[in-house]
């Protein structure tokens, strides 16, 4: 990577290049000085390559280094020759070698960074590393990340070009309508009073390719939601974009499971997949078993329904959410029957945390007795319980009662994870990917006493489902389906409603007017008009594969320029106000509040 600056990176010279002159330009990522010899790491983003200076041998060379500091940006010039015997690094690629050198250029001083460049620092403040993301971007481990995700990206393309998908840029200017979260807004100059939106995702648009014959459509598309920050989610992201035509469910997801496994084996050819083909559950089922619709399945401590072995225990904390309909679900933690009370009442927090009313747990004694506050309860019915959940001697039974069956297993759900960090079980080498498919199509909303999507109002029902939409709307299976990985959520997408008849009742199940249909989604819904073909696809979040890839557990390790907890950019210092006469030409006025 030859320039005017340099002959080579700072990773790339080795044994072969003993005897050639090179010039090298970088950051001083270490200086060691011994008086007469002063040795300096150089780096750049390819790698670290030592450097020496020899006060006796290139006086000139060794004098211009002599200020230069850690982050100083320098050039040398100068020979390439093995290092003295012993003196090796095998913990780097350009361990075997040094140059000795002859010319040494500073190119721009550093003030002393607020933060160290060249080692890590557990703990190390966000907020200090977002101010500085220039320095924290520098930092080795941050562009291994970058590097990581740039590598990621460009396989995506490889794996989809290849299968003849493409790439079809849509605009960000766009109009506001309701998918699921606010949009972030920009006000027209030229049309005073109206507005874009930012799009939350490109929906409408990549069906509407569909309709243009677009067959197969991808885009790494940035996005904007204006919703509070997670760890796995930002106001900023940008998610794969695909499209396809003529296509079922299967057609989807076998082709994004074709990429998924190329990408992964590309990129990461170190971490085996744990299922291959990937592992296709429903969402009942994955709420049954794991309590999450993105179910980690690297291990097992599966849920167990123990609603018919306990429903004629007498003990009111199971009683009373199986006679208002709901479920009692067990989990077996192996060989945690020692835990203390401080480790119970942690379960036992989480659990609450979780939306429980509370957590039963049970020691599994030598005996086969159980030990715990419900014990009393079950007695003469320990060998029923054990053999349900699969317990024995040593183990741990932890119990969620809920009227609520979805929200007791989601609870048990997150202490399985927690149990699942505890002893190990989650193995970060592993890529488990998992489909979860057939969700429910509606959800009833208690605050607007309606019934909404459960992901998208674009979504089509299962065929044989179409009848009850009306009738029974909470019963409509949709065509959606999910890819999961190590337990986040990667993607997520449906085969779509193609005909505007069937789209138009969906929305008018979700409260829609028939005028408002038109306002807000008229250019679909005339575009189904004209030979809408049938069509499906997904969006798989970018910035959560690569952490998922990095092993990291929030994607602002993963963003170049992430906003922080509070949507701020502290770099930039975004959002600002704007001045009187931008405002004045918006024609806007900055209500103050009392």
């Amino acid at each position: 990577m030859s320039t005017a600056f340099r002959t080579q990176t700072c990773g790339e010279l080795r044994a072969e290049h003993v005897g050639q002159r090179v010039a090298l330009a970088g950051w001083v990522h270490r200086r060691r000085d011994h008086g007469h010899l002063a040795f300096f790491d150089l780096r750049d983003r390819h790698g670290i390559t030592q450097v020496v200076t020899n006060a006796e041998d290139a006086a000139d060379a060794h004098a211009a280094a002599e200020p230069a500091r850690n982050e100083w940006v320098v050039q040398v010039e100068g020979t390439v020759r093995h290092r003295p015997e012993g003196t090796t690094n095998a913990e780097l690629a350009t361990g075997e070698i040094e140059v000795a050198v002859d010319r040494f250029a500073v190119l721009n001083p550093s003030k002393v960074p607020p933060f160290y460049i060249n080692e890590e620092q557990p703990g190390l403040d966000e907020t200090l590393r977002l101010k500085h993301r220039y320095l924290d971007l520098r930092r080795p481990p941050m562009q291994q990340r970058m590097l990581l995700r740039a590598r990621l990206a460009s396989a995506i393309r490889r794996a989809l070009e290849d299968e003849e998908f493409v790439e079809i840029e849509t605009p960000l200017l766009i109009r506001s309508t309701p998918e699921g979260a606010r949009d972030f807004v920009v006000p027209s100059r030229v049309q005073p009073g109206h507005f874009y939106a930012l799009p939350q995702s490109p929906q409408q648009l990549k069906q509407i390719l569909m309709v243009a014959g677009y067959d197969r459509y991808y885009q790494l598309a940035h996005c904007m939601r204006d919703e509070d920050t997670r760890k796995d989610r930002g106001p900023e992201f940008t998610q794969i974009d695909i499209e396809m035509s003529f296509v079922t469910e299967d057609d989807v997801m076998a082709a994004v499971e074709r990429m998924a496994t190329r990408v992964s084996r590309e990129v990461l050819p170190e971490r085996p997949i744990l299922h291959e083909p990937f592992p296709r559950i429903t969402y009942a089922e994955a709420m049954a078993r794991y309590g999450s619709d993105k179910p980690d399945i690297r291990f097992g401590m599966e849920l167990v329904d123990l609603t018919e072995t306990v429903r004629e225990v007498d003990f009111r904390v199971f009683a009373e959410p199986i006679a208002a309909g709901g479920a009692v679900f067990a989990i077996c933690a192996p060989g945690c029957a020692d835990y203390t009370r401080k480790q119970l009442d942690e379960l036992i927090d989480l659990a609450k945390r979780h939306g429980a009313k509370g957590l039963v747990h049970l020691s599994v004694q030598p005996d086969g007795s159980l030990h715990g506050p419900a014990a009393k309860f079950l007695a003469g019915r320990e060998t029923d319980l054990l053999a349900a959940v699969g317990a024995s001697a040593g183990d741990l039974v932890l119990i969620v009662a809920d009227a609520d069956r979805i929200a007791g297993a989601e609870a048990l759900g997150h202490v399985r994870l927690a149990m699942g960090d505890a002893l190990g079980l989650r193995q970060p080498g592993v890529l488990a990917y998992v489909w979860v498919h057939r969700f429910p199509m509606f959800t009833w909303e208690e605050d607007g006493q309606r019934w909404d999507a459960t992901h998208n109002p674009f979504s089509a029902p299962v065929p044989d489902d179409v009848p009850l939409m009306e009738s029974d709307p909470g019963a409509v299976r949709a065509q959606q389906y999910d890819l999961a990985l190590n337990g986040w959520e990667c993607g997520g997408g449906s085969v779509r409603i193609h005909q505007r008849e069937l789209l138009e009742r969906a929305f008018a199940l979700m409260g829609h007017t028939l005028e408002g249909m038109r306002d807000q989604f008229g250019a679909l819904l005339d575009a189904l008009e004209y030979g809408a073909p049938p069509h499906g696809g997904i969006a798989i979040g970018l910035d959560r594969w690569a952490a998922l890839f990095a092993d990291v557990d929030n994607i602002r390790e993963v963003m170049a320029f992430p906003k922080t907890q509070s949507g701020a950019d502290l770099m930039m210092g975004a959002p600002s106000p704007i001045s009187p006469g931008q405002l004045a030409e918006l024609r806007l006025h900055i209500v103050e509040e009392d």
